[in-house]
């Protein structure tokens, strides 16, 4: 016979889950509605617009959506090494003290095929939505320890991903609208 305590924890543990699964489903349909309307847009880019115009750190469309395709990647990574690894985790961070733009000259994404660049972004993140709405919720508090020392936790990580997403889409859109 369970107690009331006992109870009472589970239905605080199964709200706590429901809530997250709410929370995760707003952020996996937000990524795969911006892919609904950032593919086509991007394909539809004149040569000169993806591979030339350049943000404020001297990126091009093609290397944005390059780094995007390496922080897909790397999240897919960190949300998965959360769920069976050791708590706390020790894991690399791509994209600090400059490793992003080493990730992006190494791949040289600057003379990539456009269109496989697209197709990888765009399955690449879809990817990483089956991942999200798979996510063990016992895991969320699982902690990244990143390299600037900070914990992160799992459930932070999965609802810091879409502003990193749009942040990057608005610089492309800058780029775009740029004269």
């Amino acid at each position: 016979m369970r107690t009331s305590w006992e109870k009472n924890n589970n239905i605080l543990i199964n709200f706590t889950r429901t809530t997250m699964i709410q929370e995760f489903k707003s952020v996996t349909e937000e990524i795969i509605s911006l892919i609904g309307i950032w593919e086509a847009k991007l394909g539809n880019l004149p040569v000169e617009v993806f591979s030339e115009r350049r943000n404020n750190q001297n990126r091009t469309i093609k290397q944005i959506i390059g780094h995007l395709i390496d922080s897909a990647s790397n999240n897919t990574h960190r949300y998965i090494h959360l769920q069976y690894r050791e708590n706390p985790l020790s894991f690399p961070n791509y994209a600090t003290h400059g490793n992003n733009d080493r990730w992006i000259a190494i791949q040289n994404y600057q003379d990539e095929n456009w269109e496989n660049m697209i197709q990888l972004w765009k399955f690449m993140n879809f990817h990483l939505v089956h991942v999200i709405q798979n996510i063990n919720t016992d895991k969320l508090e699982n902690v990244w320890l990143s390299s600037e020392g900070q914990e992160v936790s799992l459930k932070e990580q999965v609802l810091y991903y879409i502003s990193h997403f749009k942040l990057h889409l608005n610089e492309i859109e800058d780029l775009i609208n740029k004269q």
